[in-house]
Order: structure tokens, then sequence, then C-alpha cells
């Protein structure tokens, strides 16, 4: 599929480079020339010689070849390239290209080049939320440049968040995106997806509320994870305190079970998948006071009533061309009491979770799930990012789509 393209592979010093190698073998496979600049650095990685193999080109390094004194013409790899791939792209490279600082001959090529720049950052998660960091990604974004956003995991310096660079086949499925002349589809292309995320909140009097520990990061992690995929994404989302990065998703904010109820059942009609991973609380104050309840008495009574139950009724509407996934946190008999809940609920799969698992459940940048689907199915995962989770609950919803 790429045929007649140039590739330009620039290679800065991240541990991540030997992905690079990965995505020079797809390129080729996919009849790309691919030609390879590297950074000193990053030579200490990975060796020019596995490049060089992988590309079937020499791999330039220097601005001259010092045994004869060949030129290595920056302007012409700029005007030879029909796309300059940066993979990794290292912090310290992504702030010298920001600001137009050209010290070696892959920051030069950056400079000189006429054709689209993707980049691929690679570096700790420290590094990356850093202000300066955003900041020239973002300076870099104004210059048009493509970036291929990091992938959330374990790093190599131990912790665990965003900073990992992008598997070679994502990077390799944009490049073909971009360059091919028939566009490869997305998973999820022309599908209309609802979630539903976080917690919600039930009011006792102005100042007290009953709500749990929910983050709304797993439920976030998949509006972004399905917006990738191509899916128009619709995302419920209670009081928490982050947002999905893709900016397609669009949100509505709500408190209460009520309020969620009420905009998932408005919205669910029309949509082709619903994913309901909200934590939405099971009872609500039967009266709410109107004045700030006095410390006092020895004790009080709390009665309360059931909230209505989302994925209950979204299951008695469905229709036989939508899907439904719920969630189900449990701490016993977890499989049993999973499996009879998307039964009696109506729901297509069930994603679950433990809280006896180390890592999993709420407040964890982690998640252990199992997916249970209604034709008793079962697939176990292991400990993985809840970004990486949630690309393993979409792809599974993808196959029951075809």
């Amino acid at each position: 599929m790429l045929k007649g393209k140039n590739i330009l592979v620039g290679v800065t010093g991240g541990i991540a480079a030997y992905k690079t190698a990965t995505i020079i073998r797809l390129l080729v496979k996919e009849g790309a020339e691919v030609k390879v600049v590297m950074s000193a650095h990053a030579r200490e990685f990975i060796t020019p010689l596995t490049l060089s193999t992988l590309s079937k080109n020499p791999v330039l390094t220097e601005f001259y070849n010092q045994e004869n004194g060949d030129w290595n013409s920056h302007v012409d790899l700029g005007l030879w390239a029909n796309l300059y791939l940066i993979a990794p792209a290292t912090a310290n490279s992504i702030a010298k290209m920001a600001c137009g600082i050209a010290d070696n001959l892959l920051l030069t090529a950056y400079l000189s080049a006429k054709c689209p720049v993707m980049i691929a950052p690679s570096m700790d998660v420290d590094m990356l939320n850093h202000p300066a960091t955003k900041i020239n990604i973002e300076t870099l974004k104004a210059f048009g440049n493509i970036i291929i956003e990091p992938a959330s995991g374990e790093l190599a310096s131990g912790l665990t968040g965003k900073g990992r660079m992008a598997e070679p086949e994502d990077i390799v499925r944009e490049i073909l995106n971009l360059l091919s002349k028939k566009k490869i589809k997305k998973p999820l292309s022309g599908k209309r997806l609802l979630i539903n995320a976080g917690p919600t909140r039930e009011p006792i009097d102005p100042v007290r509320f009953i709500s749990n520990y929910s983050s709304g990061r797993m439920g976030i992690a998949i509006a972004d994870a399905a917006a990738e995929y191509g899916a128009d994404v619709e995302l419920i989302l209670g009081p928490v305190n982050i947002v999905p990065e893709n900016k397609s998703v669009k949100i509505t904010r709500v408190t209460t079970a009520e309020s969620m109820a009420s905009e998932c059942i408005k919205r669910f009609p029309k949509c082709d998948i619903a994913i309901l991973s909200a934590a939405v609380a099971d009872y609500t104050a039967v009266k709410v006071e109107k004045e700030k309840m006095k410390k006092g008495i020895d004790s009080i009574t709390l009665k309360l009533k059931p909230t209505a139950d989302i994925a209950a009724t979204l299951g008695r509407s469905k229709k036989a061309s939508q899907i439904i996934a719920g969630f189900a946190l449990e701490t016993n008999n977890e499989i049993k009491n999973a499996t009879a809940k998307l039964n009696r609920k109506n729901l297509d799969l069930i994603v679950l979770n433990s809280l006896k698992e180390p890592g999993a459940g709420f407040e964890h940048s982690t998640n252990k799930i199992t997916i249970i689907d209604k034709y008793n199915n079962i697939d176990k995962f292991e400990l993985k990012s809840k970004e990486e989770a949630a690309r393993d609950i979409l792809d599974k919803i993808v196959l029951m789509i075809k």
C-alpha cells in the first residue's frame, strides 16, 4: 500500500528506539522506500547496522562521511521524503524542534522537510507532564506536525503512566491512513457509542452526599480509545476532575444517579453501542434536607430508596442491532455474580473487576479485567494500564459486531 512512497525515519536517543526496527520492517513490507537518520545518542540504544539491514539503505548519522568527505544533504533528504517520521522523539529533541535548533543531521532534516512530519513522543511520565514539554508539543502541533500520542503503561523508569511510544503497528496504521490512496477503515467508523463514567453524588443536605471512590479513569480511557477507533462518542460523565484527551468526545456532565439515568436513556435509542462503566449509586436519600444538618444528637437515621437501574432499563429496550456492555465490581463469587448480572439485565457482555486483585478497581491507573459475553465465553486479561484494558474491551465489541 506504500509502493512508491519515500519515508524518512528519524531516531532519537530513547529506550523505545528498539521499536523503530519493527516500524521500519513493517514500512518496507508495505512497499515503502525507507531511509534512516539517527542522532548520536540514538546509536547508544540501537545500532545503525540493524536499521540499515532492515531499511536496505545506509543509515545517516553525521553531516558528512568522515572517510571520504561525502556530504549528507539535509536539504535533499527533506525534498526526497513523502513523510518524515521521528520515532522515538525524546523530550530533548522535541524541545529543539520547537525552538528551531539544528545541531544534528536529524534536526536539520526536520527544518528542511517539505513533507508532512509525524512525531511519536517517548519519555517518562513526569517529563511528558512538565509544562515545558506540553508547550513544546503544542508548538509542534501548531507547526502542522502530526503527534502520535504516547500510550500508558509501565515505563523504563519503573513508574506507570503515559509516556510509552505508541506501538509500531499503530504508528504504521497512521502512516497508511495518511499516505495510502485507500484509507484504512477504523474498526468503529460510523458507529455511535454511548459511555457513562465516574461516580454519582446523592445529596443528603446542601453540603453532604453519598458517593463512592470511582475516579472515572476506566470510562474516560474507553472514550478516548473509542474515538481513536473511529466512533462518534458521547460521554455522560459524573463529578470527576479528569476529561478525555480526544477533543472529539462529546461530554455531558451530570451529578446524581437520576440525571445520569435521564441522559443515558435519552441518548440510547440513537446509539449502536452503550458501555456502562459508571459507578452509579444504588440508593439515594428519600428526603434531602434543605438546611445543613447540625451535629449534636447521638445518632441519625437516613432513609434511602433505590435509584434507577440504567443497565436494566436500557437492556429492556435494546434492539437486536444494539450492543450493551456493563461492568461488575465484585468482592466474592465474581464469575457467578457477574454472569447473573449479565443475564438479568440483558447485556451482551460484562466487564468484571475484582476488588481482591491488587492494582485493580477504583483509584488505580491499572486494571485487571475479565470479559464475559452472552455466549458464556470468558476472557481473562493480565493487569494492564486502563488505556490498554480499554482497547481489550473495544476489540471484544468489534468482534461481536462482525
